[in-house]
């Protein structure tokens, strides 16, 4: 997927002809859509039980996944200020204990986050069609969890159970990151980006008894179509 992104940027790129610089820098209103991957970090649920009272950890692998959203706002020619709609998704890969007591693999499960953000880029223009920018934002996440099964070992024994019951809960997430704005001409241009992304403690429910706090936290590059109005 990274290949293929890479190349539909190249190819956009080079299909237009050269662009003064205020083709990037012209005020006005603007909408983008974009597309990318997500390198989630590993997590680590904070699981209690509230039947026993007991509590325990379990490490979470996640593999990459889908990064998508859509953005609308005002380019004031040196900031722009945008609200911001995204997607983040990814399955479950092993989830182990911290106490190494047991591991759960082949896990069919997967967790996602819906964000709210609004964000204030700062564009620094220069005389090519290329305008590099920074900043970040901050907003709303809703986390959830699916229903999710796996093969447990334990003491050389290895059995399929239950793991987490589908839950989601919405916390406070912020961003951070830049790229690189590509003019193809006056109205549209392509956006070419980094977020690291991540979010305050969730509060999700595990099987039977049990609840789990669990933060989210992903690298993401990105692809998107600027329109301007």
């Amino acid at each position: 997927m990274k290949t293929y992104l890479i190349a539909l940027v190249l190819i956009l790129v080079f299909s237009f002809p050269p662009l003064s610089a205020a083709a990037s820098g012209r005020p006005g209103p603007y909408f983008s859509g974009f597309l990318g991957i997500s390198n989630f970090k590993d997590t680590t649920a904070s699981n209690y039980d509230y039947q026993y009272g007991s509590s325990f950890s379990e490490k979470i692998k996640l593999n990459p996944g889908i990064y998508a959203g859509a953005a609308g706002g005002y380019d004031f020619g040196f900031v722009r200020i945008e609200g911001e709609f995204s997607f983040r998704d990814a399955e479950i890969d092993t989830i182990t204990s911290q106490a190494d007591s047991y591991f759960i693999h082949n896990v069919d499960g997967n967790v996602g986050a819906f964000s709210s953000m609004i964000n204030v880029f700062f564009d620094l223009h220069n005389r090519s069609r290329f305008t590099p920018y920074l900043g970040g934002g901050i907003g709303a996440a809703t986390l959830y969890l699916s229903d999710t099964y796996g093969y447990v070992t334990k003491n050389n024994s290895t059995y399929y159970q239950p793991l987490y019951w589908e839950s989601d809960d919405t916390v406070f997430a912020y961003q951070l990151g830049g790229g690189v704005d590509i003019a193809l001409n006056n109205r549209f241009s392509l956006d070419v980006g980094y977020r690291y992304f991540k979010t305050d403690e969730a509060h999700l429910d595990s099987y039977y008894d049990t609840t789990s706090g669990m933060r989210f936290e992903s690298h993401n590059a990105m692809v998107g179509f600027r329109m301007k109005f």
